[in-house]
């Protein structure tokens, strides 16, 4: 028997407004959480916002919450799987299986992205990250992907408020190119990375399209240069797009 101790209410109450927002089927607001728990708005005000700030939970734009990047991690870690990573997980497979890259998927949070799923490449020498690492958010194919779902005022708004670092001497540093790149992906429905992040590695990526969530997500499949041949992309291109449209149409 653990030693005698306390029980906190306020860890219970948060619990309890984590567990009714996992179970229910659209995000609530504060009254709708007040009413189905019986707890005070004010109470149910303090919880919500502090989980926002430590990113468990996000807020939406019609004053509704919803699970935050951070919860996407740990539900990972522990093997409850979010929609999006139970959505998603299948088609990271297929890429693997296809293509013999690695796939992943991840969310943009703040300046970084946040990888919460991936399937690794069989080959022997591969590209390989851990679930839960947080990358530049301006650095490869899938933040990318991520930002071309953001309006331009949006983008300009991150670029303005800081420096495009050159990973390697083929990153694009110009913001207005950057930004032209963006807006590519949005025309095209495809992000690429030639060696921009990592001298060696290219990647591709799609957009993934989280309806009324304020999440921008993306897929992206991952090798070395001399594992994606000029004659390997004409055919990866129209898998991930694929892909990302049979994923948007499930979420």
């Amino acid at each position: 028997m653990p030693p005698a101790f306390k029980r906190v209410p306020a860890v219970e109450k948060c619990f309890a407004i984590l567990e009714l927002l996992t179970k229910t089927e659209k995000p609530l607001g504060i009254s709708d959480i007040s009413r189905q728990l019986t707890l005070n708005k004010s109470t149910v005000f303090n919880m919500v916002y502090t989980l926002i700030e430590l990113d468990v939970l996000e807020g939406l734009d019609d004053g509704k919450f919803g699970l935050g990047t951070r919860f996407y991690v740990l539900g990972n870690a522990s093997g409850r799987r979010s929609e999006l990573i139970q959505v998603a997980r299948p088609f990271l497979e297929k890429i693997n299986r296809e293509t013999k890259l690695s796939a992943f998927l991840g969310i943009r949070s703040e300046l970084r992205a946040v990888l919460i799923d991936k399937v690794d490449s069989a080959h022997d020498i591969k590209i390989s990250s851990e679930i839960g690492m947080q990358m530049p958010v301006l650095a490869g194919a899938g933040i990318k992907a991520m930002l071309s779902l953001l309006s331009d005022e949006k983008v300009d708004a991150l670029l303005d408020g800081i420096t495009l670092k050159k990973y390697t001497p083929r990153a694009i540093s110009d913001k207005r190119l950057y930004k032209a790149e963006i807006e590519k992906v949005r025309e095209e429905g495809l992000a690429f990375d030639r060696e921009e992040y990592i001298e060696g590695m290219v990647a591709v990526g799609v957009p993934i399209r989280c309806k009324g969530r304020k999440i921008e997500a993306a897929i992206w499949a991952v090798g070395l240069k001399q594992q994606v041949s000029k004659e390997a992309v004409p055919n990866l291109n129209p898998l991930l797009k694929q892909i990302g449209l049979e994923i948007n149409q499930r979420l």
